[in-house]
């Protein structure tokens, strides 16, 4: 066999391996194709079908579980012992006087400025606190206090702390502004501020 002769019939063995491969090939992704057409045709997690069904057991595990809704405020759940998430309240010593001594750090400390401390001398004769100075003027504007509690943390003498008392409604500036008469006063108890009755 010549040289001419050898390279047609390499050449034609080539071109007849590559013919097959080929054909091979589309054969086979024409298989994968079928296999997948044949998968998405049936219901599954990925159909519309089966969406719903996941939306409907979701929607069945709800309806049997306990209701943890609170009818409030015609039944009122008590917070934690130890929650301090509401209103102000000027502390006093066992025998009347107050502790707030009227440094004014609870107002610097304040990030939303919203405490008014104005300090006077004692009277030596009438002592309102057992320090040199008291709080002649004591306001906290509820309208800015953002409950963050570093009034508290900044008092030197625990006068003021926070209470459990949140149910808080004003119907103009003036009221939401708490006095220190008022503020030395305990709050009222859950249910009985005043709005409260409305629900």
């Amino acid at each position: 066999m010549s040289d001419e002769d050898r390279a047609t019939a390499s050449a034609s063995g080539s071109a007849k391996g590559a013919a097959k491969g080929a054909a091979k090939g589309a054969a086979k992704g024409a298989a994968k194709g079928a296999a997948k057409g044949a998968e998405g045709s049936v219901p599954g997690v990925g159909s519309p079908t089966g969406a719903i069904a996941r939306g409907m057991a979701t929607v069945f595990r709800q309806i049997f579980r306990r209701d943890v809704t609170e009818e409030y405020p015609k039944e009122i759940e008590p917070p934690p012992p130890r929650s301090h998430i509401g209103r102000h309240l000027l502390n006093r010593h066992d025998n009347g006087l107050e502790k707030c001594i009227g440094c004014e750090l609870c107002a610097f400390a304040c990030p939303a400025d919203a405490i008014w401390v104005e300090g006077e001398d004692n009277d030596p004769e009438h002592p309102v606190s057992p320090g040199e100075r008291f709080a002649k003027d004591y306001q906290i504007n509820y309208l800015r206090c953002i409950m963050c509690g570093l009034c508290v943390e900044a008092c030197p003498t625990r006068a003021l702390t926070l209470t459990s008392a949140y149910e808080m409604s004003f119907t103009s500036r003036e009221e939401a502004i708490l006095t220190k008469e008022q503020l030395l006063e305990p709050p009222p108890p859950l249910g009985t501020a005043p709005g409260t009755e409305e629900g």
